[in-house]
């Protein structure tokens, strides 16, 4: 079994920027509900960066993100790996993304740190995928 992590972009802090400024300003007026604000929301970017991971077990790779996802895609049903920018909703934390195609009409967005490893590891098991990246 071996894990791969998503990597993180710097546009995930930016995202979080508003809700960390609203929660230092409550706790600058004395106001707890800005201690919650801000630690809440340092504990959720904390959170989706460790449970977001794309797991390649045997011949099967299951992408894992929080407790939304948690999708198994057959290795040997995998058709095409793409190159992708997409801003679609996806378990990635990064804009430098790879579509997975896989089935008939199937595809999933997520972005392996270890992009070029991840592929390899997936080839030497299904040789058959097209890759373009």
């Amino acid at each position: 079994m071996k894990i791969y992590k998503s990597k993180i972009d710097w546009w995930l802090g930016i995202v979080f920027l508003y809700p960390l400024f609203l929660g230092v300003q409550s706790i600058i007026e004395g106001k707890w509900i800005g201690f919650l604000l801000f630690f809440g929301v340092l504990f959720f970017i904390w959170f989706i960066s460790k449970t977001t991971s794309y797991i390649i077990k045997e011949d099967e790779l299951q992408v894992k993100s929080m407790f939304v996802v948690n999708q198994k895609i057959e290795i040997s049903k995998i058709r095409k790996i793409e190159k992708s920018n997409s801003i679609l909703s996806s378990p990635a934390l990064s804009f430098d993304r790879i579509v997975i195609r896989f089935n008939k009409f199937d595809d999933i967005y997520i972005s392996p740190k270890q992009k070029l490893a991840f592929i390899d590891e997936l080839l030497s098991i299904n040789s058959s995928i097209e890759v373009k990246i």
